[in-house]
């Protein structure tokens, strides 16, 4: 666990899932007098059994010196927080457990790299620290990935990689990156940004934090990325492209080159455009930090992937099963069926506002589709004047079953794409249940069980 300072004044805590009780028990770990306090009683009822005090900061609001906030409480939009609203009239300051970080590691780290985007952040993220361990160097990764970040190990030689989303960079003032990576930006978090202009600025403010001699790796493949990179050009910038774009490191098929002549492989363990991107991305940040290019290529080709990131589960006969669950809209959905040809693509949940818009070319790769969820007769009507085969399952159980049957009868290569461009809500607790989910039925199929 990272040493917090000592605080003036007492802190507010809000929000107790697994990161805020541990920053709760890190600043009291460090003398800190803290309160703290969650909409939910069970979540109150966990701290309390961990020690930790319990109160409503707006009970005793003249007392609390600064708030720190989950970022999963609105800050903004659609609305403040009632806590949020009553802390910032009273010009209190609200931050989150990444500035705790920060103030913890400030010149007690090697180099903070700071990624985010709209997709393709929590496997940049992997892969970076992948290639980093993997040349022998001391690398440590968190943020929105992996444990709480006040829980991270560091040394002074620790290479610091962190995956922020835009709720988090909402609450950041003191984190200075050594490198800013930025894979994309699409249409997403709107409610809770107000607008696509407002998700935009949320993202860019990581660039506004880049330390004075940093450097930015960025995706410049969507105008959002480019507008961002653009506002940004006197800073140094490496620009990443896989669609013909002038660029610093370019990515065609499994080829990715570099402005300096360095030319990697990418092996089928990075299908897809997308990942094409993430590896581009990051054999940028390697390069700025002198790597050389055998020891990423080494790292490249040892990456296991992601769970629920388009991960394999197994193959049946000559039908392969992947897992893609954290596809949770349609642009990231879009990258799986374009990774693949014959698909039987289960998808739905809880829709997206877009619901399926802009897959209308990748769906010619759909053999069929299997619809469950609150999404699956919004998506059938989608579908069907596109002439796209397919079924209402309703329950994941049932859509696994139907799709393994039909693409085992197929006789050819098939893969069945479980890649949802939903949210999982209506279902399931979250896209990690629902990948387990599909991965335990699948499992009993691998073992030759009769799943019926």
């Amino acid at each position: 666990m990272v040493q917090l300072p000592h605080y003036d004044g007492r802190i507010a805590v809000y929000g107790l899932g697994r990161s805020g009780r541990a920053v709760a028990q890190a600043l009291m770990a460090a003398g800190n007098d803290v309160v703290a306090w969650d909409d939910l009683p069970e979540a109150r009822a966990q701290a309390h059994a961990e020690g930790i005090a319990l109160q409503n900061p707006i009970e005793d609001i003249t007392a609390i010196t600064r708030l720190i906030l989950s970022p999963g409480i609105a800050l903004t939009h659609p609305a403040p927080h009632p806590v949020v609203a009553a802390v910032q009239a009273a010009n209190i300051p609200v931050e989150g457990d990444i500035d705790m970080l920060a103030d913890a590691v400030r010149g007690q780290v090697k180099k903070i790299i700071a990624i985010t985007g709209t997709n393709g952040k929590s496997t940049c993220t992997a892969l970076i620290t992948h290639i980093l361990k993997h040349a022998g160097l001391s690398a440590v990764m968190g943020g929105n990935i992996g444990v709480p970040v006040v829980e991270l190990d560091v040394t002074s030689e620790t290479l610091l990689v962190l995956e922020l989303s835009s709720y988090q960079i909402d609450l950041l003032h003191r984190l200075h990156p050594d490198i800013v990576v930025l894979t994309n930006l699409t249409p997403d978090h709107i409610d809770r940004h107000g607008s696509m202009d407002g998700y935009v600025a949320a993202k860019a403010r990581l660039f506004e934090l880049l330390a004075t001699d940093g450097t930015i790796v960025s995706g410049i493949d969507g105008k959002y990325e480019r507008a961002v990179v653009d506002a940004h050009k006197a800073r140094n910038i490496m620009r990443v492209s896989t669609q013909g774009l002038d660029a610093d490191i370019s990515a065609d098929g499994t080829m990715i080159e570099t402005s300096n002549g360095a030319r990697f492989h990418l092996s089928d363990n990075l299908p897809g455009r997308h990942n094409a991107q993430n590896a581009a991305l990051a054999i940028g940040v390697c390069q700025t930090l002198g790597l050389a290019a055998d020891h990423i290529q080494n790292g490249l080709n040892s990456f296991a992937g992601l769970e629920h990131r388009l991960q394999t589960i197994g193959a049946i006969d000559r039908v392969r099963f992947v897992n893609d669950s954290k596809a949770t809209n349609a642009e990231a959905c879009g990258h799986a069926l374009r990774a693949f040809e014959n698909i039987y693509w289960i998808a739905g949940g809880r829709p997206k506002s877009d619901g399926l818009s802009g897959l209308e070319n990748d769906l010619q790769r759909v053999t069929h589709a299997y619809l469950i969820g609150e999404a699956a007769a919004s998506f059938a009507e989608f579908l069907a004047p596109l002439k796209v085969p397919h079924e209402i399952s309703k329950e994941l159980s049932r859509a696994v079953e139907r799709a393994a049957q039909d693409a085992r009868r197929d006789g050819s290569d098939a893969v069945v794409l479980f890649s949802p461009a939903c949210a999982s809500f209506d279902q399931f607790a979250n896209f990690e249940a629902r990948g387990h989910a599909f991965r335990d039925y699948v499992m009993p199929m691998m073992r030759g069980e009769d799943v019926r």
